[in-house]
């Protein structure tokens, strides 16, 4: 697992870990019982305090991407595939409805961005 934190985002460093985290269990690089850092060797890993891993962990715990045994480490959540796809969905949703948000500050119709969507498909399987 890689993760990188930029010093020039504006979001915080924990969100940019969880995200990045977040992103690598749900796209299958982290698979099933796979085990995960500590959250000290994490912390030690990206030089950031252990406070901010302990919250990232809590944060995907809450998910129910990880799994925390005390003692033995945190592992990725055997979670059924069904519960996965779920979550990968409702993260969709959520960017299509910033697109739909950005499209009518545009002054864009929802024809207009259902073409350009099209548009975009279309280069995608060339």
């Amino acid at each position: 697992m890689r993760i990188l934190i930029s010093n020039a985002s504006s979001d915080p460093i924990y969100i940019q870990i969880l995200t990045q985290i977040r992103q690598s269990i749900l796209s299958g690089e982290l698979a099933a019982g796979e085990t995960l850092p500590s959250i000290r060797q994490l912390a030690k890993d990206l030089q950031v305090s252990v406070i901010t891993t302990k919250r990232v962990y809590e944060e995907l715990e809450k998910e129910k991407l990880i799994d925390s045994v005390v003692g033995k480490g945190s592992f990725v959540s055997g979670a059924n595939q069904d519960f996965i796809r779920e979550q990968r969905l409702k993260r969709m949703e959520e960017k299509m409805l910033d697109i739909l948000r950005e499209s009518k500050e545009l002054g864009m119709s929802a024809q207009e961005v259902i073409k350009h969507f099209t548009l975009l498909v279309e280069e995608e399987h060339t």
